[in-house]
């Protein structure tokens, strides 16, 4: 039997690396995390200068917008518009889960964020441990495929560290089962974009 990652859902990341990440986030940098189905790079969805920094390490148009995850909805209910009682528990028939939506984007969504779009893309994670890194940080986070643009999505902390020497802090752990990235859907209409 394998030992568990440090952040696992079944224990609490370690005080030290908590730390650590928190500082690297308020200094506007960008951590590189397990997640369903491979490594993703994140920074606080708030800070524009770190959503740079994230969208110049990818490689990745600035149009696009990207995604941010959460441990629960409380933690991304200051970036999207308010939701009728109808709409939560729509919501919660997929969250959580490897289901991302794009939902109407509150005033304090930084364009870098959304992209060209009005709309912002949000998911609860079923992940265990970016949940848990989500909740040990008491914030939600950016979540976009760590690879540089057009090459394969990396799986391993090893391999970020690799490709992203200095630029991220990479964390242990473990991806999910997933083969493929979350499902995108527009939470208004029900289209599936990926």
């Amino acid at each position: 039997m394998s030992k568990p990652s440090l952040l696992s859902p079944r224990r609490l990341p370690k005080v030290g690396l908590v730390r650590q990440a928190r500082g690297r986030l308020r200094a506007g940098g960008v951590l590189a995390y397990a997640t369903e189905s491979c490594f993703g790079l994140g920074c606080l969805p708030t800070d524009v200068r770190a959503i740079r920094r994230v969208l110049a390490i990818k490689a990745r148009p600035n149009h696009k917008g990207l995604i941010v995850i959460a441990a629960d909805i409380g933690q991304i209910r200051h970036l999207i518009r308010p939701l009728s009682a109808a709409q939560k528990a729509e919501l919660a028939r997929y969250w959580p889960g490897p289901y991302t939506f794009l939902l109407p984007a509150s005033r304090r969504v930084p364009p870098a964020l959304r992209g060209r779009h009005d709309k912002i893309a949000v998911r609860v994670t079923a992940h265990g441990e970016a949940a848990a890194l989500c909740r040990a940080l008491g914030t939600a986070l950016v979540s976009t495929s760590a690879n540089r643009a057009g090459q394969r999505s990396l799986k391993t902390a090893r391999a970020c560290r690799q490709a992203f020497d200095g630029q991220v802090l990479t964390l242990p752990g473990r991806i999910g089962k997933r083969r493929k990235p979350s499902t995108i859907i527009d939470f208004a209409t029900g289209r599936v974009l990926r």
